[in-house]
């Protein structure tokens, strides 16, 4: 079995690394980064940099890494050093919004387009993206956060698209997307004071009930939305 985990240099990125490094049956494990090369070694983990926004860059390196069961992408961007989510349509910025669509929706896309020859196995599969409960448009009560929001709208929008085709085309992959809840990341730290201590959890506590989500997938669920604990989320 191997697997491919993007954006594995991350908070939750890296907590699918180490937990599905400890399984006995997880077999071979390729995590991607984008810069720095994270310092966690295992026997059976080949770490690659990989620039998930780079089509031609995605290209070269599915054509270098075989067959592959499941694909986990793990990125994701909510804020940068100089922005942070919009608190009104006044805040809205163009190239924020751009590069928010760049990173949380684009890639996953990519990684669908070209890794479809190594999951064309026959064989079950399972493509998977940490997407974000904000993201779906029937549960935004809020407001706010627009590119982020509206970003994994789209990228949830993707998914259910590719599940649709894939149906037809790859019968064997099950497509899903995950909330991982609020998890104490770099990506959440500004945003925790108003999050109860109990609602907000350690990557490992979040990746273990992702990865029980992903165990237990049948391909009749393939294009859902689901949560950690197992629920299922409307789009």
């Amino acid at each position: 079995m191997t697997i491919v985990v993007t954006g594995g240099s991350g908070g939750i990125g890296g907590a699918f690394v180490e937990a599905l490094a400890s399984r006995n049956r997880a077999g071979n494990i390729i995590a991607t980064y984008n810069h720095h090369l994270p310092g966690a070694e295992h026997a059976n983990v080949s770490w690659q940099q990989l620039d998930i926004t780079d089509e031609s860059a995605i290209e070269a390196w599915a054509g270098q890494i075989g067959e592959v069961d499941w694909v986990i992408n793990a990125a994701g961007m909510l804020h940068t050093p100089g922005h942070g989510p919009e608190k009104s349509i006044r805040h809205v910025d163009p190239d924020f919004f751009l590069q928010s669509m760049r990173i949380n929706a684009l890639p996953s896309m990519l990684l669908a387009k070209h890794l479809q020859g190594n999951l064309r196995h026959g064989r079950p599969a399972v493509f998977a993206t940490v997407s974000a409960k904000v993201g779906s448009i029937e549960d935004n009560r809020l407001g706010g956060w627009v590119s982020y929001r509206a970003s994994k709208a789209a990228l949830n929008m993707c998914l259910k698209t590719l599940a649709i085709e894939w149906q037809r085309t790859l019968p064997n992959v099950v497509v899903a997307a995950l909330h991982p809840g609020t998890t104490d990341t770099a990506l959440s730290k500004p945003f925790q004071r108003s999050v109860p201590k109990e609602q907000l959890f350690t990557p490992g506590r979040s990746v273990n009930g992702m990865l029980n989500v992903l165990d237990g997938l049948e391909p009749s669920q393939s294009g859902q939305f689901f949560a950690f604990d197992g629920e299922r989320l409307p789009w």
